[in-house]
């Protein structure tokens, strides 16, 4: 039978039409699907200004030496004559001449312990003790454990706590600056933050700087000291002499994170900055992908005293032609890039239609 070539021209034509549509109606609800995924749970919004902080909440003081944990420091501490140990061995009843009894280190370096003898222990640290006494003891022990505690010390001891090479008691012979302490332990880990804590014992006397904070209720006083300064100057005023029993101590460097539609999430450091602008955190992510809502980027601030944070809206792309101020970020801010689903419906479309050009071209040429 006789076909009309017009007519069939325009059948394959209305086919095609109805197959392109149909394909874009499969594909637009799952994407419009995804505009309507809820905020993170923890989002509050809020104004674009960062929530005020609570003046009357006092931060956590430091730890004085008396609350560090032994365990974590102990390991290191090179004995020396005129130290006081005390020794523990496990399993109990098993060396009961010498488990938890005291031993002084004589003024040649030696102890004098029962079953074990006199040995030369000056110069060994904690942690060198332990392996030296198991081996002993393994004579008469099966399989002793150890753990040693050094309850008097041959001279005063200071803490250095945190991200240091080498954390730890060290004894402050004579007097021994800031400085020549942190060469002494190697300095701090490359991601510590540039900033060092020192705490002192009232009893000997505030700290000898103008920013220095003294706590008479738990009878401290406490100063932050930049690292660049001690660095950077000739004779810095912040390279004080260390007292005995001070506490220095170093956190991890402080980070802004920045996730979503970015080239490049992530951390940034603050390093020895106390703030950063958004603008240059997203340049340093490598900006914004193509599907990138500049408009609504939302800074997530942790909220003083709780696990949630606030939302913080911000126009990036007026802040980017110059048309709004930077805005500063804060320790662990997160900054979050969302996705402009309307631009990816597009994208999607337009690719769905671009691929299925050849099978229309096909069907209309029959």
């Amino acid at each position: 039978m006789n076909r009309n070539p017009m007519s069939t021209r325009k059948t394959n034509r209305h086919l095609c039409s109805l197959a392109l549509s149909t394909v874009v109606a499969l594909c637009v609800p799952g994407l419009m699907a995804q505009t309507q995924q809820p905020t993170p749970g923890q989002e509050q919004p809020a104004s674009q200004n960062p929530p005020a902080s609570n003046p009357s909440q006092a931060p956590p003081a430091a730890q004085t030496p008396r609350e560090l944990p032994p365990d974590s420091i102990r390991p290191n501490y090179v004995l020396a004559p005129a130290d006081q140990i005390l020794i523990r061995v496990n399993p109990p009843g098993s060396a009961d001449e010498i488990n938890d009894k005291p031993f002084r280190i004589d003024a040649d370096g030696y102890i004098n312990v029962p079953l074990l003898g006199r040995f030369h222990v000056a110069g060994m640290s904690v942690q060198e003790l332990e392996a030296d006494v198991v081996q002993k003891l393994r004579e008469y022990v099966r399989e002793p454990q150890v753990s040693i505690q050094v309850t008097q010390f041959h001279s005063a001891p200071v803490f250095f706590v945190g991200a240091f090479k080498a954390p730890g008691i060290y004894a402050l012979q004579g007097n021994r600056s800031l400085v020549e302490m942190l060469t002494q332990i190697g300095g701090t880990l490359p991601n510590a933050s540039q900033r060092i804590k020192i705490t002192r014992r009232a009893e000997y006397g505030p700290i000898p700087l103008p920013n220095a904070v003294d706590d008479p209720e738990k009878k401290i006083s406490s100063v932050e000291i930049s690292l660049a300064s001690l660095r950077q100057n000739v004779n810095p005023a912040e390279d004080i002499l260390l007292q005995p029993y001070d506490v220095i101590s170093v956190e991890r460097a402080e980070q802004i994170y920045v996730t979503g539609e970015v080239n490049k999430t992530g951390s940034v450091e603050l390093g020895e900055r106390e703030s950063i602008s958004i603008a240059q955190v997203l340049t340093m992510s490598g900006g914004f992908n193509r599907d990138a809502l500049r408009g609504h980027v939302r800074i997530l601030r942790p909220i003083e005293g709780s696990t949630r944070r606030a939302a913080i809206e911000v126009n990036v792309k007026r802040i980017f032609e110059g048309k709004e101020n930077d805005i500063p970020l804060l320790p662990n801010d997160i900054v979050y890039v969302p996705r402009s689903y309307w631009h990816a419906i597009e994208t999607t479309t337009t690719s769905l239609a671009i691929s299925m050009v050849p099978y229309i071209i096909f069907i209309a040429t029959q």
